[in-house]
């Protein structure tokens, strides 16, 4: 695992595709993901990692700092993640979490927290494996 750097902006666009083709909400869109990819490649409270295999970029997750009331501090949102096909299941996910977990331990971050697909049962069942845990509460959204 290692942080994201601008040469892989293009290879990290084509695993958002991947991810947004299963997601209802979001649709792929190549310069509006390299568009954010910059700007969280910027951030110092921030960080996208990527998983390599044979020198090639397989993976990436996103995670986000925000603060939290109810924890009365720092957390982070994950808020990409994806593998891309011909290489799942080989525990390249578990590695990218475990990193994000690192790095949110590493700044103190009580809490990670995503949003999931809610049919997407393949990634609900990784993320409860993982240690994650479903939360009551229902994600909603105003486009401004």
């Amino acid at each position: 695992m290692r942080a994201a750097r601008p040469p892989d902006l293009e290879t990290l666009s084509g695993l958002l595709e991947e991810l947004f083709i299963l997601e209802r909400d979001f649709a792929p869109d190549a310069a509006r993901q390299i568009s954010g990819l910059k700007m969280l490649l910027k951030k110092t409270d921030a960080i996208v990692l990527v998983a390599e295999t044979g020198g090639r970029v397989v993976g990436l997750c996103s995670v986000q700092t925000l603060i939290s009331t109810a924890q009365g501090g720092a957390v982070g949102l994950l808020e990409d993640m994806v593998v891309a096909r011909g290489t799942r299941r080989r525990g390249i996910g578990r590695e990218l979490l475990r990193a994000a977990e690192k790095w949110a331990e590493e700044r103190r971050l009580t809490r990670l927290q995503l949003l999931a697909e809610s049919d997407n049962e393949a990634a609900l069942k990784f993320y409860f494996k993982c240690g994650w845990q479903r939360t009551g509460l229902i994600c909603q959204r105003k486009m401004l």
